[in-house]
């Protein structure tokens, strides 16, 4: 049976010599696997050159009962991007984004209102032409909504810790074990969980800021999500916005 569906690409890896496999991330199945030929000469009925990082896809694809990869029929860019293949600080963002998400994304259920974010996110991303250097930490925070792992923001008191396992405010320093946010790094979480992507230049943060709080980040989804790894293109994202 074939489907139509709207897919965000998170990686392709490349299968015999013939043959490549994506990772997308669709609004009708979720994540799910595709079989791409690699036309020996000239182009294929499906160009997988299309099949880039976090592009946003119209896809036709052959759905077979118990089949756990699916053939691509047809497939175009639902959405050209603009700026993001000449931008190289867009790029890197792309880079980390793609390998976050092959990561955290493992619903093979449809989730209409994730796949609107991830959507909305990308597109906003290549038509914003300045002031996005926040936008991977709005990304992640907001994207911990719709995983189900949101922190708890809310009962702030000054001096409170902010306990990263239970994802909240604690007025004691947690015993058991050292996954917190000391009362001085605790303060700011309030204010932090009020940025969004269209207040996100409004905010100025050290280098030393993003950094730690992409840290911090790094480690609430590797806390709260199973086997959760360490990223390779996390140091090129902090180098590259130093």
């Amino acid at each position: 049976m074939l489907q139509t569906t709207r897919g965000l690409v998170l990686r392709t890896i490349k299968y015999q010599d013939s043959s490549l496999i994506a990772d997308v991330y669709t609004d009708v199945r979720g994540r799910c696997q595709l079989s791409l030929r690699i036309p020996k000469t000239g182009r294929g009925k499906v160009p997988v050159t299309l099949f880039q990082p976090l592009a946003l896809l119209e896809l036709e694809i052959d759905v077979r009962p118990h089949a756990n990869i699916y053939k691509v029929a047809e497939a175009k860019t639902l959405q050209p991007f603009s700026d993001i293949p000449f931008n190289p600080y867009k790029q890197a963002i792309v880079m980390f984004l793609s390998e976050f998400l092959t990561r955290a994304l493992r619903e093979e259920e449809q989730n209409q209102p994730l796949f609107e974010y991830l959507y909305y996110s990308i597109s906003f991303l290549d038509g914003c032409s300045a002031g996005f250097s926040n936008f991977h930490i709005v990304f992640l925070l907001r994207l911990s909504r719709f995983l189900g792992i949101y922190p708890n923001f809310e009962n702030y008191h000054a001096g409170d810790y902010f306990d990263l396992q239970n994802a909240t405010f604690v007025g004691l320093r947690p015993l058991t074990h050292t996954h917190y946010l000391a009362p001085e790094e605790a303060a700011y979480v309030p204010q932090l969980s009020r940025i969004n992507f269209e207040t996100m230049h409004l905010f100025r943060f050290s280098r030393m800021e993003r950094s730690r709080m992409l840290a911090v980040l790094n480690e609430f989804y590797r806390l709260h999500l199973p086997d959760f790894p360490e990223l390779n293109s996390l140091q090129v994202l902090r180098e590259l916005f130093d």
